[in-house]
């Protein structure tokens, strides 16, 4: 019995899944903010809070991202 590899799983998950689809696009854009952000050599306070909830926010969509990936690896098998 093989398992299926986490990107594949990522893969179907994008395509068949609303709700897994707009998290990882989210994910996406907090991570491309996150990027623009870390390359200013001297950030503003408010772009320093900023940088802090989006790196909460992202995380908080990776756990939701999971735990949909674990559901969907669970009902596969």
């Amino acid at each position: 019995m093989g398992s299926v590899p986490v990107e594949a799983l990522k893969s179907r998950l994008i395509e068949s899944n609303e709700e897994y689809r707009q998290l990882a696009e989210q994910h996406s854009e907090y991570a491309q903010r996150l990027d623009e952000l870390a390359a200013k050599p001297y950030p503003t306070p408010d772009e320093q809070f900023e940088e802090s909830r989006l790196k909460k926010l992202k995380l908080h969509l990776k756990d939701q991202m999971q735990r949909m990936l674990l559901t969907y690896q669970q009902q596969a098998s």
